[in-house]
């Protein structure tokens, strides 16, 4: 296990002292704002050194083959605070080494395995708990907070159903029908595409496990959830509320995020997308929107997307400025967290009585054209959807303002009629 050298009188981090025979070995950076990120460092050995310009291999003074050692740095998204103040970034420290260590240990046994074609064998079978929070600390993908999410919400249901395995489960404790009843939590506590979310994220835990050698068999394999993607569980804002949103002002708005969600409004557009769209994805002369939708890039032949643009969403991009690259972004937003307290204030300033986030944007978008009569594979392809079925739910939403509407009629007496 690595280990902090502190030095005496200032408490500051010197350095990480590594086992002789880690391979990788953890070590940092130093950032420009004090803190240390972590790094695994691999050592591959030595290789010869040839001239890059003849080929020639390279002598030293003795005429030997020069050799030199092969490494390879492997940024974490870990952070050490460089010189700890008080005990919560002490013990901020602590949890992280913990963590980087698993992290190491992992990689170590993946290496192993990629190099010599087997892995380490393990003297005790592993707590699938940590097991499954290192693989996630370690891995570079742009759900890790919902994977996250779906491993406490995985953790709260063992505190609940199997306390016995509270602090730790190991593998062949995973059992199919701990898994039926695991989905049955999730169809309790989440509504929703929520459901379907968390319980994707989990099996994806599980076949990296299974991958890995680590469990045998999915558990997984069988269960099902209820279907939610027929239901759509957001608010929807009417015609009225978007003009009241857009002719709402106030001191301290942030001008981007109203530009910005009045695309999304316009288009349907994901916020995940909307951050990413450039001058290159705006076809000024055909006044088109081209781009590809991150969330299904990889997964969809839908993932392209195409969208005109009227006059109005002409003017809400603007025009390109003098001296713009292709590659220059459109919008510029602040965190996710700021443009949701932003919407938020909004709203309530605007009288909007519902919980405005950015896909109810995207919600109210498809809603309220196939309201107005648009046809739903129009509106499907708009939404880049590879199928009519994940449109059909904005369907029942306006069958059920429709509803709404008749029912809000004023009653008379029929006899009197």
């Amino acid at each position: 296990m690595a280990e902090l050298k502190i030095e005496r009188g200032t408490g500051c981090i010197q350095k990480i002292e590594n086992q002789k025979k880690d391979n990788p070995k953890l070590d940092f950076k130093r950032m420009a704002d004090g803190r240390l990120r972590l790094y695994l460092m691999y050592n591959y050995g030595s290789v010869p050194v040839f001239d890059e310009a003849t080929g020639e291999p390279e002598l030293d003074a003795n005429g030997k083959q020069k050799y030199k050692t092969d490494r390879q740095k492997v940024f974490l998204d870990l952070y050490l605070y460089a010189c700890p103040r008080n005990p919560i970034e002490k013990e901020h420290n602590k949890s992280t080494m913990e963590t980087a260590d698993k992290v190491r240990l992992e990689k170590e046994q993946q290496y192993i395995e990629d190099r010599e074609g087997y892995r380490l064998a393990q003297k005790e079978k592993p707590n699938m708990f940590i097991y499954w929070a290192a693989f996630i600390d370690g891995a570079k993908v742009k759900d890790k907070r919902l994977l996250k999410s779906a491993l406490q919400n995985f953790q709260k249901f063992i505190g609940e159903e199997y306390p016995q395995y509270r602090t730790k489960i190991e593998p062949q404790q995973l059992t199919k029908d701990m898994m039926q009843r695991f989905a049955y939590f999730i169809e309790d506590t989440h509504k929703g595409e929520g459901v379907r979310t968390y319980w994707q994220r989990f099996k994806r835990l599980v076949n990296y496990a299974v991958e890995q050698n680590v469990i045998r068999k999915s558990p997984c394999r069988g269960v099902r959830i209820a279907a939610t993607n027929d239901i759509l569980t957001k608010d929807i804002l009417s015609q009225e509320e978007i003009k009241a949103l857009f002719g709402t002002h106030y001191k301290g708005e942030n001008p981007e995020i109203r530009r910005a969600f009045a695309f999304t409004c316009f288009t349907g557009v994901r916020r995940c997308d909307v951050i990413k769209i450039t001058f290159a994805n705006i076809d000024y002369s055909n006044r088109l929107l081209k781009f590809r939708q991150s969330k299904v890039e990889r997964d969809s032949s839908a993932s392209g997307v195409t969208i005109p643009l009227n006059d109005t969403l002409l003017a809400i991009i603007g025009e390109k400025p003098e001296g713009a690259k292709d590659s220059d972004l459109v919008f510029h937003l602040p965190s996710d967290v700021m443009c949701l307290k932003a919407l938020k204030h909004w709203a309530a300033k605007a009288g909007v009585e519902k919980h405005v986030t950015w896909h109810v944007g995207r919600h109210s978008f498809a809603t309220n054209l196939l309201n107005n009569g648009a046809n739903i594979k129009v509106v499907s392809e708009l939404l880049g959807h590879s199928s009519l079925k994940f449109t059909q739910k904005y369907v029942r939403a306006v069958d059920k303002l429709k509803r709404e509407a008749i029912d809000s009629l004023p009653s008379i007496d029929i006899v009197n009629i």
